[in-house]
């Protein structure tokens, strides 16, 4: 405080819609495990899930969506697609030679790998729509075990919202909708 001059303190405040969610949570649906909601803040959208159900004992290629909860690491998006979305996680563009390693016997297990146009993998650049925003999230991440599950990411959904190899998709609205709201810290519940 400066001599004869009352202090004065400003505040600001945000609006509950403009800070990150603490959490959102993932249930399969009743009569069709390969259907869910995701659920945050309030709201709820339609999901698909693995063809597998939501499984606690995640393998690899079993189709399901692991029980859990997890974190997002990061958005991947195409950016020759669309602009680069508002959200507070760190976010990355796709590029050609980007692509997921799924093999359980392979050093990068379960990790981004950069591949040449000889080589194959599951490669992040799709001629579908699918992979336009992919989070990345932290299951068998640390440590990664092998055999325990990759690739398992937020992702679009098809248009009959058909099941995943064991991800959680969503239609585009609802997931830029998300995206605006997910930060590294919030809490992705499955189960």
């Amino acid at each position: 405080m400066l001599k004869g001059r009352p202090a004065i303190s400003i505040t600001y405040t945000t609006a509950k819609r403009d800070r990150p969610l603490s959490a959102i949570e993932v249930r399969s649906a009743a009569g069709d495990p390969r259907r869910g909601w995701l659920t945050a803040d309030g709201w709820t959208v339609p999901v698909a899930l693995g063809r597998g159900g939501i499984l606690a004992n995640k393998r690899e290629g079993d189709g399901g969506t692991p029980r859990g909860v997890f974190h997002p690491r990061q958005l991947w998006w195409r950016a020759d697609r669309h602009r680069r979305p508002v959200t507070f996680l760190p976010a990355r563009p796709i590029r050609r030679e980007d692509a997921w390693c799924e093999d359980p016997a392979d050093r990068h297990y379960n990790q981004p790998v950069r591949l040449d146009r000889e080589q194959g993998g599951d490669r992040l650049t799709r001629e579908d729509h699918l992979y336009d925003f992919i989070v990345e999230i932290d299951h068998n991440a640390a440590p990664r075990i092998a055999g325990r599950g990759s690739a398992v990411f937020l992702h679009l959904a098809r248009p009959n919202f058909a099941p995943t190899a064991g991800c959680v998709s969503m239609t585009k609205a609802s997931m830029l909708r998300l995206l605006r709201r997910m930060s590294p810290q919030t809490k992705i519940i499955i189960g």
